[in-house]
Parts: structure tokens; C-alpha cells; sequence
């Protein structure tokens, strides 16, 4: 780490991502499902959006690229995430988003702060259980002072009870890796190795399902994931009612999850859960309930600065007016999906002819509960939003797409600076053309479509040889066989949303 990082790790750049519960158009969604007014998140809307802790810029300038008309600020603490973000704008020629260096801790307090403007949306992930209190009061300074009211906050933060098995995974990681004299990436790497090995001779503090499930879980991840997860000093893990106490200090109340599904009681909790959590009128109590019961490391919570409520009407009014576009083809959809209570059944009966509609492009919700197949059958676009978006099979989006070109212009400029052939696997996105919501995808994905958008013919094999650099035979075949499969699946939805030609 250097001098000036303050415990936080800054030798080692982290790595790109792009998470949906970050997007106003998904945000938007949240605040309706839990009963408050949203957001005018339209691409030719005035929207101003703020991220703190941005890192390498790519979900930014994803949102940014897909949303001409919005304002994009990316806020952060490490020198090279910044110059590194300003690099993939400029390549990709995205004039709509600005990057600043600056420490959360005095930056509400600064000229720089002072000439911020008032955002409608700041995100906040994996940065509150990871900065020390000095920065935590900073932020809810900054969030005070440029949050609008009716404005939107999200933040993402280790989750208690759950984390509380695997306390000493986190802290064994950090402390034996400090005993390596590298940089901070090896550090966690060789701290990943005493926990393995510990694991191996059966500790005892080792041994819960979560932490078992976690490390497993990191065996398979970057190591400059591991170095920003877990080597930094302020690592904590947290209650939802102090990190809700702490936001109250801006004038923020909790409103929604941005995990969709953790919204519907019986989606999220099973019977008997459900019915100690009716005990409980107080939202913070109802939450602690949730969270005893709940096996998941990360909450995604949504707050707004001065929340409107809205009856049951409005509510349903609101959802109806929500479009959304599949994010798969319709053969390839899951009608029994995992949910944290077990599976929910997405019923074909009522769900086949929605999805078939959706499979001919974004439709609103009222209309697709007003299909002929299905209308008065249920009348519940709640359910019907939280279990398509809540699932990840389908998107909200805003406008019908088109080929924009700065949308274009971020998917080759991403696929180029930030994709890597050995990372095939990992989290990306790719921009969209007028529809609001980039495309939530992985780095095979982006290859996928830049080879669709390339004017040779397309070959699967070919790009899978090309991607396989050196390996086996048998491993680029299979690649080229999961490659043919994942285009069948999702090339449809690719069209619809104008990341590759009709």
C-alpha cells in the first residue's frame, strides 16, 4: 500500500464492473416496490448522477453512453482509477461524464464540493464497510449538502449477522498477507493460502456454511478483487439499522431493496419467518428479522431524500408505466427460479405469453397485463416486475432502442481497454442504444457482440480459438460449443436493445 492511502489499498488498480442495482432506471423500480415516488430517468432526461468511489469509471461511462442527455460524476480517492476513467471517456469520446480526485472525507467541505452540482442519484457500492468513520461522516456531509430532495441514494455494504461466521476469514486474509513484503494483490493472494490451509486442518471458526461458501467463492476471483475486498485497514461489516441511523444524519430514510426480490416477504422469507417478521410494525425490526434469516453477504440498500409515499393506486399506476425488454430469448427462459425462500414458479400459462410478447420488443407493464392470454387473471404488476427484473431475465428500460452511436463507441472503447481473454467469466456491460439500462453481460459477451458488429462473417470457432490463446484443442471446442449456445440465448435480446444489428 502507499504512504498517502490512508489504510486503504491503492498499489494495485481494482477491477472493471458494472452492477444493474446501481442504475436509476432499476432504482427507480426500487423506490415503486417500496411504495415512494421515483425517478424521471429517461436517456433525453435531465438526470444528474453521482458515483463515489467510481473506480475505473466503467459503469459511469456505461450509464453515460447509454444516456446522452444525462450528467455522469465519478468521484475517486486513487489518482489512477481517475486517469484511467478519463482515458476510456476520451476514447470513447463520452462528453457527458466528468471525473474528480477527491478524499469523501473533506470533499463536501471543499470549493470542489461547494461547486458540485445537486444529483438526483448517488451510488455508493463497495465503499461504506471499506472506508474508516472519518470518510462514513463525510459522505453523509456531501449527501446532506448535493442529494436534491426527492433525490436517491444506494448503498452497498457487507451485510451482519450474516458476515459474522466468516469475521475471521476476513481478518486471517488481511493479517497473513501483511507479512508479505509485495504489493497488495500478493498480499492477499499468499492471505488467501493461510486460510485454505487453516480450512484444510478444520478450524473450528472456518467451518460454518458461510464461511466454507465464501472461500470458495474466492479461490475463484481476481486477485486485485481480493486486495480492494479485503487487505484494506477499515474493512467492517455491518447492521442495516446503523448504517440507516448514520444516512438519517442527511435527511435519508430506507425505502427498498435494490435486490428486488428481498422486497417480496414471500420470496425472501419462508412462512414461519414471515410470520415473526408480522410481529414487528417498526421497519428496522422488520429488517433485522430479514437479516437473521437471510444467507448473503452484500445489501443493496435504496434511501431517498425526502420520500413521497404512495397508496396502493398510485403505486400500481406507477409500475404500469414501467416498460421493460427480456435480457434472454424466450426459449432460454428459467420458468423456476432461485429465490432466497427456495424456487418461485414463474407459471407458463401466465408468464409464456408475456414472454412471448417481450420476445418482440420492450412493452409496458399494463400492456403486457392486458394481454388477451392473461388479462384479469392477475392484476399485480408487482409481482410481475419483481420476478422478471428480480430474476435478471428481464431489464426496465426507458425508450425504444436504437443504434446510438456513443453507445457504440463505449463498447469497443471498454472491450479494448479493460477486457481480457483469461477473464471470460467476469462481470461486464455493454451500453444501449436509448433504452437507459446498459446491458448487464460478461467479458465474453462483449467479444461475442464485437464480433457480431465486425463486418466478416461471424464463426464461432474461429473467435473461440482466438480466445483460447494456446490452450488445448478440447478446450477451444468446448469454448466454441458454449459460444454457439450463448448466442442462441442471448443474441435475441442483444437485437431488441440495439447492441448488435436486427
Amino acid at each position: 500500500m502507499s504512504g498517502w492511502g490512508a489504510g486503504y489499498v491503492t498499489d494495485v488498480a481494482y477491477m472493471p464492473g458494472y452492477y444493474r442495482q446501481q442504475s436509476p432506471l432499476h432504482l427507480h423500480l426500487a423506490c415503486l416496490l417500496g411504495s415512494v415516488a421515483g425517478l424521471d430517468a429517461r436517456p433525453d432526461a435531465p438526470l444528474t448522477y453521482m458515483e463515489l468511489g467510481s473506480g475505473l469509471g466503467f459503469g459511469a461511462l456505461a450509464l453515460a453512453a447509454s444516456n446522452p442527455a444525462w450528467r455522469v460524476i465519478g468521484i475517486d480517492f486513487a489518482p489512477a482509477h481517475v486517469a484511467a476513467a478519463r482515458a476510456l471517456a476520451s476514447a470513447a469520446g463520452i462528453a457527458n461524464a466528468t471525473f474528480l480526485e477527491a478524499d469523501l472525507a473533506t470533499l463536501a467541505a471543499s470549493p470542489l464540493g461547494a461547486a458540485l452540482p445537486e444529483a438526483d442519484v448517488v451510488s455508493l457500492h463497495g465503499v461504506w464497510s471499506w472506508v474508516p468513520p472519518s470518510v462514513r461522516e463525510g459522505i453523509v456531509s456531501l449527501l446532506r449538502a448535493k442529494l436534491r430532495p426527492g433525490g436517491v441514494a444506494h448503498v452497498s455494504y457487507n451485510a451482519l449477522p450474516a458476515w459474522q461466521s466468516a469475521l475471521g476469514l476476513q481478518r486471517l486474509l488481511r493479517e497473513a498477507g501483511r507479512t508479505v513484503a509485495a504489493r497488495s494483490d500478493r498480499q492477499a493472494r499468499a492471505g488467501l493460502a493461510a486460510v485454505r490451509a487453516l480450512a484444510e486442518a478444520e478450524a473450528a471458526h472456518l467451518t460454518p456454511a458461510f464461511a466454507r461458501a465464501m472461500l470458495a467463492r474466492l479461490e475463484q476471483v481476481p486477485d486485485s478483487y481480493l486486495a480492494h475486498e479485503y487487505m484494506n485497514e477499515c474493512w467492517s461489516a455491518n447492521f442495516h439499522a446503523d448504517v440507516a441511523r448514520a444516512l438519517a444524519g442527511a435527511k435519508l430514510d430506507y425505502v427498498a431493496s435494490a435486490q428486488l426480490v428481498e422486497n417480496f416477504p414471500e420470496l425472501a422469507l419462508t412462512e414461519a419467518q414471515r410470520a415473526v417478521m408480522g410481529r414487528f410494525e417498526e421497519p428496522l425490526a422488520r429488517e433485522l428479522v430479514k437479516d437473521m434469516c437471510l444467507d448473503r453477504a452484500l445489501r443493496h440498500d435504496v434511501f431517498v431524500r425526502g420520500a413521497r409515499r404512495l397508496d396502493r393506486a398510485a403505486r400500481d399506476a406507477a409500475l404500469g408505466e414501467v416498460t421493460l425488454a427480456l435480457t434472454r430469448a424466450p426459449d432460454a427462459f428459467v420458468y423456476e427460479a432461485d429465490v432466497p425462500a427456495g424456487q418461485a414458479a414463474l407459471a407458463p400459462d401466465f408468464y409464456g405469453p408475456i414472454v412471448a410478447e417481450l420476445a418482440r420488443g420492450p412493452r409496458r407493464v399494463r400492456d403486457l397485463l392486458e394481454l388477451p392470454a392473461v388479462a384479469g387473471s392477475r392484476d399485480n404488476p408487482a409481482e410481475l416486475i419483481g420476478l422478471l427484473v428480480g430474476t435478471d431475465q428481464a431489464i426496465p428500460v426507458a425508450e425504444p432502442p436504437s443504434r446510438a452511436e456513443a453507445a457504440g463507441r463505449f463498447n469497443a472503447a471498454a472491450l479494448r481497454a479493460l477486457a481480457r481473454p483469461a477473464d471470460l467469466g467476469a462481470s461486464f456491460a455493454m451500453a444501449t442504444g436509448g433504452v437507459g439500462s446498459p446491458m448487464p453481460a460478461t467479458v465474453l459477451d462483449a467479444y461475442l457482440c464485437a464480433a457480431l458488429n465486425a463486418s466478416e462473417p461471424f464463426e464461432a470457432r474461429r473467435l473461440a480459438v482466438a480466445l483460447a490463446q494456446g490452450k488445448p484443442q478440447d478446450e477451444a471446442e468446448r469454448l466454441g460449443q458454449f459460444i454457439e449456445r450463448r448466442i442462441g440465448e442471448r443474441a435475441p435480446a442483444w437485437r431488441v436493445l440495439g447492441v448488435i444489428p436486427g
